[in-house]
């Protein structure tokens, strides 16, 4: 059985996105992609901009989902972040934050506001 990792991802991302519509998330952007990496989804709700990751877990073998956000992956998410922004002329004083949601098979987890902006 050939498994389509980019099938499943762009399931999930989806799902992601229909589920933060409903919390009432404006999704701007699906899959944005630069050269220093990408951002699963873009959104605004309540006047911030927000960065959000979106990972999947069939079980736990390589831990939860969550936990795939590591250091590294939240630089280079803040990295696109500031490049989505420079690009689009949003001003500096627009609020922004970065979310994370996981699913493992089809429970959500959703961590609004889950780490801080690294340089």
């Amino acid at each position: 059985m050939v498994i389509n990792k980019r099938a499943i991802g762009a399931k999930y991302e989806q799902k992601a996105a229909d589920y933060l519509e409903e919390l009432g998330y404006t999704i701007i952007t699906h899959n944005y992609r630069c050269k220093m990496g990408e951002i699963d989804l873009i959104a605004e709700k309540n006047s911030y901009l927000i960065f959000i990751e979106v990972k999947y877990r069939l079980d736990f073998r390589k831990g939860s989902p969550l936990e795939a956000i590591n250091y590294k992956k939240q630089r280079t998410i803040c990295k696109v972040a500031d490049y989505y922004r420079m690009v689009n002329g949003i001003m500096e004083d627009i609020p922004c934050r970065f979310d994370v949601i996981g699913f493992k098979r089809d429970e959500v987890c959703l961590i609004e506001n889950a780490f801080n902006y690294i340089e």
